[in-house]
Order: C-alpha cells, then sequence, then structure tokens
C-alpha cells in the first residue's frame, strides 16, 4: 500500500481529511457494499468514507494516490443491480449521498446544479416550486442520484427534448484519478463557484473537445464527479395522457415512430402488458394475473401537453396530429387503458415522479430482476424482441413473464429497448436458469447488432473483445487521467 503501510493507517489518514466519524469499518456496513442485484461477483470493500466537498475528494484521491488503493465511488440509495459498485479489487467506497447540495435552480436558463448525493426524490419537488421539471427515466427510484442517472445515460421518457444520448446532462466538475480538479463546457473558465452558478450551462468543450462525455457512461472508472448542471423542461399548465393499445412491437414502434416525426408528443413509450400491470397493481400482489391478463399485449403511452402561452390551442393542434397519425396506422388514442379500467387514472401522476412505493416495481414480482438493455434503431426493436423469444424457447423460463419496455430516445433517432427478468434469488436453480438465459440472450443480442452502449458487468467482455481499436485509446486515456489504475479497476475494459 505503498507509504501508508496498513489499512489502519489508511483509515486514520482518511479520518484527517474527513470527519472521523465519515470513515466507516464496520463489517455490517461494508457487507451492504458487497454485492447487489447482478451476476457480478461478491466482494466486501476494506472501508467506506462519506466525503462532504470537493476538496475532500481531491485529497481521498491523493491519498489512494499515494497508497495505490483502488476507490469506487457510489452515489444512490439501495438497491443496486448493475454490479458497477461492487468493488473488484476491494478498495475503498466513495458514497457521495452526503454532498446533497441543490446549489441552484435557473427558471430562466431552465437549469439545475446539483451536487451528487442529490437524488429524485429530493429535486423533482424542488425544481416543481420553479415551474420546471425534469426529464426523468421511467419511475426512478427515490434514492436514486440525479447526476449519476444522467452520466450513465439512462434513457428518458421524453425523446423530442432529446437532442443527444448524454442530454440532459450540461456541464460538470470532475476530479480526476490524478487528483487534477477539470470543469467541462462553459464551466471551465476561471471563476468561483458564485461566478460559475451564472448561465455555465453549455456542455460543450473546452476547446474541440466535450469532455463531459468522457466521464459519461464510465462506471466511475474515468473521474469523480463533485457536481453537475442539468437541463430541466417547463412544467406544463395542462396536459392529457393517451393509450394506444397494440398487438406486437412492430405497431408500438411505427407509431411512435411516426409521431415523433412531427414532433408532436412529449412523454412517449411502450409497455407490454407484464411491466404495465406490475405498475398499475395498487395492493400487490392483489389482482396483478387478472389485470395482466386483460390489458393488452402492448400498450403505446403518449403525453400531449400546453404551457404558458396558448395552452388550449398547442392541446387542440397537438391532439389532432396525434389523431391523424393514428387513423392513418389503423389505431385509435384513448383516454383509459382497455383493461384497467380507472387504474390509468394515475399515469400522468406516474410518469413525472419516482417509485414511492415498497419494494421497487422491478422487484414487486420475485424480489430480484435481472435487465437486459441496449440501443436499436427504432425499427429494428421488435426484431430483437423475437430473438428474446427464441432465446426462451430453450428454457423453462416463461417468456410471457418477462417485462417489455420500449423507450425512444433523441426524438427518435433511436430506441432504449429492455427485458426485466424477475427472479427469486432464494431459489438456486431459478437463479442458475436466470444466469445461463441473461448470458446466452445478451451473447446472442450483441452478435445480431444490438449496441450494448453500458456495458455493465458480464457484458464488458461480450462488447469490448470486438472494439480492439477502441479499448487500445481507452487505455491510452486512462494511462493519462488515471495513471495508477485507481478509480473503480476491473470494470469496463480496465
Amino acid at each position: 500500500m505503498g507509504t501508508l503501510e496498513t489499512l489502519s493507517g489508511f483509515a486514520e489518514a482518511l479520518g484527517r481529511v474527513v470527519k472521523p466519524e465519515n470513515v466507516v469499518s464496520a463489517p455490517s456496513i461494508l457487507e451492504e457494499y458487497s454485492n447487489d442485484i447482478s451476476f457480478v461477483e461478491r466482494n466486501r470493500p476494506l472501508l467506506l468514507v462519506y466525503p462532504e466537498s470537493k476538496d475532500e475528494v481531491k485529497k481521498i484521491v491523493e491519498l489512494a494516490n499515494e497508497s495505490k488503493i483502488p476507490l469506487v465511488p457510489v452515489s444512490s440509495g439501495v438497491p443496486h443491480f448493475h454490479g458497477d459498485t461492487i468493488p473488484n479489487q476491494s478498495g475503498i467506497i466513495v458514497d457521495f449521498r452526503r454532498m446533497k447540495r441543490i446549489m441552484k435552480i435557473d427558471s430562466v436558463s431552465r437549469c439545475v446544479m446539483i451536487e451528487p448525493g442529490v437524488t429524485y426524490g429530493e429535486l423533482i419537488p424542488e425544481v416543481k416550486k420553479h415551474g420546471l421539471k425534469l426529464n426523468i427515466p421511467l419511475l426512478p427510484r427515490a434514492s436514486k442520484s440525479v447526476v449519476t442517472s444522467y452520466l450513465e445515460r439512462q434513457p428518458v421518457l421524453i425523446p423530442k427534448y432529446q437532442y443527444d444520448y448524454t442530454d440532459p446532462l450540461l456541464t460538470l466538475e470532475v476530479i480526476y484519478g490524478t487528483g487534477d480538479e477539470f470543469r467541462t463546457g462553459s464551466a471551465s473558465g476561471p471563476g468561483d463557484m458564485e461566478h460559475l452558478k451564472s448561465d455555465k450551462v453549455n456542455p460543450w468543450g473546452p476547446g474541440s473537445i466535450d469532455y463531459y462525455r468522457f466521464v459519461s457512461g464510465a462506471q466511475g472508472t474515468m473521474g469523480l464527479v463533485t457536481w453537475a448542471t442539468v437541463k430541466t423542461e417547463l412544467l406544463p399548465a395542462i396536459q392529457k395522457v393517451y393509450f394506444v393499445p397494440v398487438t406486437d412491437a412492430g405497431q408500438a414502434t411505427t407509431l411512435m415512430n411516426n409521431l415523433l416525426r412531427k414532433r408532436v408528443v412529449d412523454e412517449c413509450l411502450a409497455l407490454n402488458n407484464v411491466n404495465l400491470a406490475t405498475i398499475l397493481t395498487d395492493d400487490w400482489p392483489g389482482d396483478y394475473k387478472i389485470l395482466k391478463n386483460d390489458l393488452p399485449l402492448w400498450t403505446v403511452i403518449i403525453c400531449i401537453a400546453g404551457y404558458q402561452r396558448h395552452p388550449e390551442e398547442r392541446m387542440a393542434i397537438q391532439g389532432k396530429y396525434l389523431f391523424d397519425i393514428c387513423k392513418g396506422l389503423g389505431m385509435r388514442p384513448q383516454s383509459d387503458i382497455p383493461g384497467a379500467g380507472s387504474r390509468g387514472d394515475s399515469i400522468l401522476e406516474l410518469l413525472s415522479n419516482w417509485w414511492d412505493k415498497e419494494p421497487y416495481w422491478k422487484l414487486r414480482k420475485k424480489g430480484a430482476c435481472y435487465d437486459i438493455f441496449f440501443l436499436t434503431p427504432l425499427s429494428k426493436a421488435s426484431e430483437f424482441i423475437n430473438l428474446m423469444k427464441n432465446a426462451y424457447s430453450r428454457y423453462q423460463y416463461q417468456f410471457s413473464e418477462i417485462g417489455c419496455y420500449i423507450q425512444p430516445m433523441v426524438q427518435g433517432r433511436g430506441c432504449h429497448c429492455e427485458f426485466n427478468l424477475p427472479c427469486d434469488k432464494s431459489d438456486t436453480n431459478e437463479v442458475a436458469e436466470v444466469k445461463s438465459l441473461f448470458m446466452e440472450a445478451s451473447a446472442t443480442l450483441i452478435r445480431n447488432g444490438a449496441f450494448f452502449s453500458r456495458p455493465y458487468g458480464p457484458w464488458a467482455d461480450m462488447v469490448f473483445s470486438r472494439y480492439a481499436e477502441g479499448v487500445t485509446a481507452l487505455k491510452k486515456l486512462k494511462g493519462i487521467f488515471d495513471p495508477n489504475n485507481i478509480l473503480n479497476p476491473g470494470k469496463m475494459c480496465f
């Protein structure tokens, strides 16, 4: 461990950098960080540290470089899903959940500046007070870090306001593995924090390199973000949700593609009957099975909205486009979800908020859920769903019990396609079968062109083994910005 020869010596040094009570070595607490709902191997960290400022983060990185000990960043509360916060080589968990300042909410520039510990459960009600809303993922956990969600490019619900796959992430401050402090985009110039709070929203640069992309989707291997500016949208004055029942994913993607070409709708997504029933069942398990069987196989969920200026006129124009496009495709938008009764009334509220029940919606069926997700053109999503069906045919696991979710992205130029595999972790046979299916299906999808843009856990080898030139370039950059490989080693291709 370099000049700090013992773990106790390292802990003492950390205690001089942060508050002593912010260094935790209790085995019971460390055990909580040793595993998650993924197929990444369990591994308990050596210590846990809670920084409360940028300066503390810098000093932690300096100590880690001196001792050559890994740092694994965590910003969200449990449950975790992808294995990116499990140490591959022991190391120290750097938990940012005590860095939770909402530094600025700017209604004019329509952005917020926040620290990484700020969660959806904390930020959504605050921006609403200022007449704003976040472009959020589908029903995020209340404890999910907003910065982490956007850094990891989780799909958002309003594709027409998304101009890049990193959107709505704007500028950020990052501490690289060298300990150097860096700010991206229009925040990169000199000045104190009060100066930076003024309209520092342009993400591009400095110079001809967009450095914010460098840490996006990197699973904490390139730098530790200490604050970020993210885009917000106006809170609608009036809003209406429509449902279009369809029999297969191909019909759903055709409709969404036609709508997004006109840039008509706001929230726009498609869920199969499994996911929609899971979300809508009030008293779990209640009548989940009845609801699932009564729902259409697929439902396209569409929102139109009016804002501050002429909201009724805007709604009327968007509604006409929506009905004309649906009529041309032989479909009909409905105000109620067929088979759901009055439950559909809650959809508008659900689409603008976090999941506020326990357990998390993906865990309702069996207590665990393994997700397979990737990017693809909208026109090819149904092909990949058929590939998944074929993969399931060789297993006892029923495809009819799998949740499916299609989320258009970047104004419909691509989409996030996701399969949710519920699993009972106490049943070793079921876990083994789901793991085998997970690995086979992932490999099949990749071979057939599915783009796994967020290569967590076992996907890393599948993705980077096909990307030799890119791996060489990434390793060169890693050597520059994190020469001692202290930031989450073992993840990605490092």
